[in-house]
């Protein structure tokens, strides 16, 4: 990744057009606020390579996996009851 350009949040703000093209082309930003970093804008096949994976941004599948943790213990039973009802 090229070195990126830093804008102030107001900055940045009033710029988001610029800073959303300069993405598209390839090229990241820090924001900062006060002078200390808040937030990158990078390009997402920057990003999608950093967290290891290459897939459609757009898309239900890309959301596959992200659930992962977020039932109890046994709720798959009370999930098959709750279907079941449906198609009787």
């Amino acid at each position: 990744m090229s070195k990126s350009k830093v804008y102030g949040l107001e900055q940045a703000r009033a710029q988001l057009p610029l800073i959303a093209s300069e993405a598209e082309a390839g090229y990241s930003s820090e924001i900062t606020r006060h002078g200390k970093p808040v937030a990158m804008v990078v390009p997402v096949k920057h990003w999608q390579a950093q967290q290891g994976r290459a897939v459609k941004v757009d898309g239900i599948l890309a959301l596959r996996g992200t659930g992962a943790g977020l039932w109890p213990k046994g709720a798959s039973k009370e999930i098959a009851v709750l279907r079941n009802e449906w198609q009787d």
